[in-house]
């Protein structure tokens, strides 16, 4: 394959890179203001959904234009699959976070309860897996299947768990109804948001090694 082919390709890893700055930013700052009760902050997160949408469409673009025009074979034909489905997780792990940030103005002005329960720190793990996973197509290095395994499988026992306490608060108190439902269906997000990062490294894994495994 050509050098202008592999210096466009690296270019456009380059991009699916800063579109995962944005998307992830998006999520942990719609945390942020969660948190902290920032509308603010909120509004700013909202804000950057179509240009979210907007890196989508470009790199899945230049990606099928690669495809149409190089017809690449082998690693470079996987990256660039790899590429074609990294950005549609991305685009749903940021749209997650609009969906938090539009869940915090909703909540403006309510008393957290129980101290946000443990979404933060679900949060947290979750945002570690998408780094984690972009770092290894960033380095473009083998993914441990079993690690992943492991802290999906605590972010699934999270959720259950946030899903318990908050049933408990609603059963004590009606008045607190809404706001644990918004905790229940913010947890959700952020266990979907731990399995598009286990989806971005099975593809990963395959770019890198040309063999498929499953997380799951």
């Amino acid at each position: 394959m050509s050098e202008k082919f592999h210096r466009k390709l690296s270019d456009l890893k380059e991009e699916v890179m800063e579109m995962g700055e944005l998307a992830s930013g998006m999520l942990s700052d719609s945390i942020t203001a969660l948190k902290n009760q920032d509308i603010e902050l909120a509004d700013s997160v909202i804000s950057k959904k179509n240009k979210l949408a907007e890196m989508d469409e470009d790199i899945e673009e230049k990606a099928l234009t690669f495809i149409a025009l190089y017809q690449p074979m082998a690693r470079d034909m996987r990256t660039i699959g790899c590429i074609l489905k990294i950005i549609t997780y991305l685009a749903r792990i940021g749209r997650y976070g609009k969906d938090i940030a539009m869940t915090v103005k909703e909540l403006a002005g309510e008393k957290h309860i129980g101290k946000l329960v443990e979404i933060p720190y679900m949060a947290e793990k979750a945002e570690e897996m998408i780094r984690d996973a972009l770092r290894a197509f960033e380095n473009e290095t083998a993914i441990d299947a079993e690690a992943f395994i492991s802290r999906d499988d605590e972010l699934d026992s999270l959720r259950y768990s946030i899903f318990r306490e908050c049933l408990t608060y609603m059963m004590e108190d009606p008045q607190k109804i809404t706001r644990c439902s918004h905790y229940i269906m913010i947890a959700r997000y952020l266990e979907r948001c731990g399995d598009h990062a286990c989806k971005m490294a099975e593809k990963i894994n395959y770019m890198v090694t040309g063999k498929r495994m499953e997380i799951k």
